[in-house]
């Protein structure tokens, strides 16, 4: 308070002092007012620093004007600044460059006001004022907030017209602008070849955009070249590497980032760590994402929630449970994002009472009100445990509407427990509210088929052609010799294709021998047996499972990853296989992660 008191003294004293001494002393009262604007930290302060300025007639000054716009930014109150700078009574001609680029760059960085970024822009060439290199990377970054594609494109044949498009800052925003602009990444990618040099931010910037995309075998493509191109990444660049060989499944490529890290000395932040752990766990190696998280010296929410995440995936439950609770012992408060990973964790390996205590401990223990992704953890673990009529209850008694994602997992559950009039009516309830999404049919079109009503199953296909509907198909990617191999159902595109299809029929007779019974029951059309058996043999992890088979030797382990769930066929045919073949199979299917050895496999509630 004392401190304060002497402060405004002063702040009188030389305001007096200024006010009393014309216009020689206008430097001065400059310099006063940039002083206390450097130092304004609230709304309130800088609101009577506005009055001074007028007061000290400096608010045509471009220095006070510029510094006033800055701080605004700071303080959430560009829009006020704005207004200020753009009064009916401001003297336009001593507008510059730098204060038109600083409220751009004010409103762009704010969350909802980002379009009056390019309403700034336009007024600066309204007023004539040239925009010079600085003034395109932060309408671009407004441009990226917004997601405007046709917004993005005129800022850009404008730094054409200027003459800045060849600037390598003005380039990478460019990049990052038609990235997260719907339908612009062949425009990004076009706007980083033609780019007479790159630095590691340009690569950086498509890398990241790729994967943002889910693009992830294009950003290993270009980080590959980066490489070729001897360009050093940073840490920001391994983020976006690791996240894409997470996507992928690419446990060998991630192996390699991680000693590429060590090697070129790349610091190792947090933010890295976390990634490091988040790729082990989700390409298969959850023991390796355990022990980077051991070693960590910090560690951050982010750290926790990746290793239960992880082992929920893996089906180590009790581990995870064991986890969250050494977690809380250390003095960290979980969040809702660490309670999607425990309930998920309790939901993979059956611990349905520890699931119900922990959704009651949010609310009662840590004040967290569940959001939809908690409720549709639950709904996931009474069904795996086979209960449909609890879940049902579960459901109908949520202080929440359902989302489409809970109803889909019901409908699931209901075919593989035989509860199929229920399964039946929640579906035509998912088409009624989702005419348009095509899983709602091929629901539906499951259950028909489950009940053998292939009349009913042949309108809900026709159906769905009428309306352009198709099933979004199987597919399989598995990582060989630093190469990623995709694979289809009925796939004859790879060049071992026939090769591959023999493998298919030893396979099947060998494990049939072992005891293994097709369950043709997933094949849901209309046809004889043996035509059923033929398209089971089609499934694209068989395929990417025979296809290891041929190129590794005996012994080495096959790490698949399937884009939906794996089917309870190819999930008894892979136990066979890992038998037969003595080969540890893991695969990573939509859900969860399924190893497979020795005939067995690590889940413990397949439906």
């Amino acid at each position: 308070m004392q401190f304060q008191t002497i402060k405004t003294h002063v702040v009188r004293t030389v305001t007096e002092s200024i006010a009393g001494g014309g216009a020689g002393n206008k430097r001065a009262a400059e310099q006063s007012c940039l002083s206390l604007l450097e130092a304004c930290d609230s709304l309130t302060k800088f609101t009577q620093l506005h009055a001074r300025i007028l007061k000290l007639g400096l608010q045509n000054n471009p220095l006070v004007l510029t510094k006033f716009a800055a701080v605004s930014s700071e303080l959430d109150a560009v829009d006020y600044a704005s207004s200020f700078v753009f009064c009916p009574e401001a003297d336009s001609r001593l507008y510059d460059a730098f204060l038109f680029n600083t409220l751009i760059r004010g409103y762009a960085q704010t969350s909802s006001l980002k379009e009056k970024a390019f309403l700034v822009y336009s007024a600066m060439l309204r007023y004539g004022v040239l925009p010079n290199k600085f003034t395109y990377p932060f309408v671009l970054k407004a441009c990226a907030g917004l997601g405007s594609l046709s917004l993005g494109k005129t800022v850009h044949g404008s730094a054409v017209k200027f003459g800045f498009d060849d600037d390598v800052h003005v380039r990478n925003t460019m990049i990052h602008m038609y990235c997260c602009s719907g339908g612009g990444i062949r425009d990004a990618r076009t706007v980083f070849d033609e780019m007479p040099k790159w630095d590691s931010v340009s690569w950086s910037a498509m890398i990241g955009g790729y994967v943002r995309l889910g693009l992830s075998v294009d950003a290993v493509e270009v980080f590959r070249k980066m490489q070729i191109a001897r360009v050093r990444p940073d840490e920001i660049t391994m983020v976006s590497v690791l996240s894409a060989c997470t996507d992928l499944g690419a446990l060998e490529l991630g192996k390699w980032v991680e000693s590429y890290v060590e090697k070129e000395g790349i610091q190792r932040s947090v933010e890295l760590c976390n990634a490091l752990i988040d790729m082990f766990a989700k390409c298969g190696d959850v023991d390796k994402a355990l022990k980077l998280f051991r070693k960590m010296s910090e560690k951050t929410i982010v750290s926790w929630t990746s290793v239960i995440g992880g082992l929920a995936m893996h089906g180590r439950g009790s581990e995870a449970v064991s986890l969250f609770e050494e977690m809380i012992g250390n003095g960290i408060t979980p969040d809702n994002v660490a309670f999607i990973g425990l309930l998920s964790a309790c939901s993979h390996s059956g611990l349905v009472d520890k699931g119900k205590g922990y959704f009651s401990s949010m609310t009662k223990e840590y004040d967290i009100v569940p959001k939809i992704e908690h409720y549709g953890c639950m709904v996931d673990m009474l069904c795996r445990a086979g209960l449909v009529k609890e879940a049902m209850e579960f459901v109908q008694k949520m202080p929440i509407e359902p989302n489409s994602i809970i109803l889909r997992t019901l409908v699931s559950a209901c075919r593989a427990h035989g509860e199929l009039k229920l399964g039946e009516s929640i579906s035509r309830s998912l088409i009624s509210n989702e005419p348009m999404h095509e899983s709602n049919y091929v629901l539906l079109s499951n259950i028909y088929a489950k009940m053998s009503h292939w009349e009913k199953k042949t309108k809900i296909r026709e159906t769905m052609d009428k309306k352009g509907m198709k099933k979004i198909p199987g597919s399989t990617m598995i990582e060989l010799d630093n190469e990623i191999y995709e694979f289809v159902a009925g796939d004859k595109s790879h060049n071992q294709y026939k090769e591959i299809y023999e493998m298919v029929e030893e396979m099947g007779r060998e494990i049939k021998r072992a005891g293994y019974v097709p369950s043709t029951s997933e094949v849901l059309l209309d046809i004889d047996e043996g035509d059923k058996e033929d398209a089971l043999n089609r499934h694209s992890e068989k395929l990417a499972i025979a296809f290891a088979l041929l190129n590794t030797p005996p012994g080495t382990p096959i790490r698949i990853v399937k884009n939906l769930r794996v089917c309870s066929d190819c999930h008894s045919a892979t136990k066979f296989i890992s038998k037969i073949c003595r080969r540890e199979i893991v695969v990573r299917d939509r859900n969860r992660f399924h190893h497979f050895k020795d005939g067995l496999c690590s889940c413990k509630d397949f439906w």
